[in-house]
């Protein structure tokens, strides 16, 4: 990729093709040298899937009954959005240290460098969609009406990775020790995030305390088109508000930053 083409002044269309092809590079550089290839954007969540699901199903019996039948489709629907999610806030740490050279050279504007993760993760989001396909298939698993929220949560999922990219990225230049603590409250976040659970399953009061989890709602959207009894508005209401909160927030901490981290890389 040429400097003067990821270097060439900031307007809409040219921004829009550097990030193109920032994402690209992204995912060829990914899969050049991987025999599997595609099948890792998969891999990752049909191996996750298989334990939880194997856990909840034939060890407990799921004896507490959580979820929704069939249990693997309520899990993957969730599972696949939470990795984009984990995978992207996990590279965001790296976003500018990665690419420092090209951070420091080129004139496009540096979100560019947050964005591009959001895109080819995102891309490989939608790579893994056949899996959850061919499980609601097989599983026997109802669609209806409510997929139509499934873009407007790929939106918000959206908005709230690059809002949280916008945070994240220059703190973790101006401060090291964040991108392990960033890795210890992605682990931390996957529990308390409802993922291998819905919100109707937790008790007071952390149904409440759930609901101001901005993937709550999210992850609510996602499901609604297999389940539309996990419809809830006020998570999903709180999810809408959260985001576009963090976005603003991001965008107000990355211009007071941004200086400051081009003088550290």
């Amino acid at each position: 990729m040429s400097h003067a083409t990821v270097g060439a002044p900031g307007t809409p269309r040219r921004y829009l093709h550097s990030l193109w092809l920032l994402s690209a590079r992204d995912l060829r550089v990914r899969y050049a040298t991987s025999f599997l290839g595609y099948l890792w954007s998969v891999l990752d969540p049909l191996v996750m899937s298989a334990i939880y699901w194997f856990v909840f199903t034939q060890v407990f019996n799921r004896g507490g009954r959580i979820g929704e039948e069939p249990y693997i489709v309520f899990l993957i629907v969730a599972l696949l959005p939470w990795v984009w999610f984990n995978t992207s806030v996990s590279d965001f740490t790296r976003a500018f240290r990665k690419d420092s050279r090209l951070v420091r050279s080129t004139s496009i504007p540096r979100s560019i460098w947050v964005n591009r993760i959001v895109l080819s993760k995102g891309i490989e989001f939608l790579f893994s969609m056949p899996v959850l396909v061919l499980f609601a298939v097989f599983a026997g698993a109802q669609v209806g009406w409510g997929l139509l929220w499934f873009p407007v949560a790929i939106l918000l999922q959206t908005v709230l990775l690059v809002g949280l990219g916008l945070l994240i990225a220059p703190l973790c230049v101006l401060y090291s020790d964040l991108e392990r603590t960033t890795a210890l409250i992605l682990r931390a976040l996957f529990y308390a995030s409802p993922v291998i659970y819905g919100l109707s399953d937790l008790p007071a009061p952390f149904d409440v305390l759930g609901i101001f989890n901005p993937l709550a709602g999210i992850f609510t959207l996602y499901r609604v088109g297999f389940f539309p009894e996990q419809w809830e508005t006020t998570p999903i209401v709180v999810s809408a508000v959260l985001s576009f909160a963090i976005l603003a927030l991001g965008v107000f901490v990355f211009r007071r930053l941004e200086r400051v981290v081009l003088k550290e890389l």
